[in-house]
């Protein structure tokens, strides 16, 4: 469940257990146990913005919720960790605290009048728990102006508030940004793996498409079968193979079709998801987004063979 922008809610309207446990659920994997690690040493003297990059969107969710969760728990775990079942941590996990703000950008901008809302707000102490927390959600999909903005917020004292960005990569952000905040970096090559698995059909479809151009519009010309969420999520994958490539890690089909290519091949392949991801976020078809991604695709494969 994702949290709501921004809540004022009763008392006593908890959400239930079991929802709340499923929003932590991503973060509390064992191979994560060392990440969550550095979070909980930040929790005493936590950073202004903590900014969560690389694994899957899932993960930084729940890394985000979790460490809201971590610096407000009424009833802590030995070594720090949040029970995940008192109040603050149930309606943190289920995004229904009014100290949680979240701004979504998973599947449009983030804009300016959002940051600006945002101001009076955090001029006020929390209201019910120890921190309050503003989670930007693909924070990369703040435009220019709402960036700049949220910069002077960052500039001002806000009494008892953090912030937590997630975004794939942190050079998706302003330099400035990144400057601001304290950098963590969740695993990339487990949840690439995950990924490929949930999108299997459409990474194999698309490295036969960057190879030979054919077999792809078949499959995003299915009615139905392409939504702004799925667009979104094969984008997010495209970046992550570029990442395994780059990096010389393992990867699914598309990170082995990136591998020993120019430098200039990763630097135009990534212009064409941002103008892929703008093109998402002004509402364009879409199905027709992906089949520019595809196309423009295999011209870079077979331009830099």
């Amino acid at each position: 469940m994702a949290p709501a922008k921004h809540s004022d809610l009763a008392e006593n309207a908890l959400p239930s257990l079991e929802d709340a446990r499923a929003a932590f659920a991503p973060a509390l994997a064992p191979e994560l146990e060392q990440v969550r690690n550095i979070l909980l040493a930040a929790r005493a003297n936590p950073p202004q913005l903590l900014h969560l990059e690389g694994g899957s969107r899932s993960w930084r969710l729940a890394f985000g919720l979790w460490w809201g969760a971590a610096l407000n728990c009424h009833n802590p775990q030995p070594g720090g960790l949040p029970c995940l079942d008192c109040q603050a941590c149930l309606r943190i996990g289920a995004g229904l605290s009014p100290d949680l703000i979240c701004l979504d950008g998973r599947s449009e901008s983030i804009k300016i009048g959002e940051i600006r809302e945002l101001k009076p707000i955090l001029g006020e102490k929390p209201r019910y728990l120890n921190t309050r927390l503003v989670l930007l959600l693909e924070a990369q999909a703040l435009t220019k102006e709402a960036a700049n903005a949220m910069l002077k917020s960052l500039e001002e004292p806000n009494p008892g508030t953090v912030f937590a960005f997630t975004v794939p990569q942190r050079e998706k952000l302003l330099p400035t940004l990144i400057s601001r905040g304290w950098v963590l970096t969740l695993p990339w090559s487990d949840s690439l793996a995950q990924d490929a698995a949930h999108l299997e059909e459409w990474q194999n479809a698309l490295s036969a498409f960057a190879e030979t151009g054919q077999d792809w519009f078949e499959l995003s010309g299915r009615k139905g079968s392409v939504d702004q969420t799925l667009a979104l999520e094969i984008l997010e994958l495209v970046r992550k193979s570029m990442s395994a490539a780059l990096g010389g890690r393992l990867g699914g089909r598309l990170a082995e079709l990136m591998k020993n290519r120019d430098p200039e091949f990763f630097f135009e392949l990534g212009e064409i998801c941002d103008t892929c991801q703008e093109h998402l976020g002004a509402q364009v078809n879409p199905a027709l987004v992906l089949d520019v991604l595809a196309t423009k695709l295999n011209l870079l494969i077979r331009t830099n063979s």
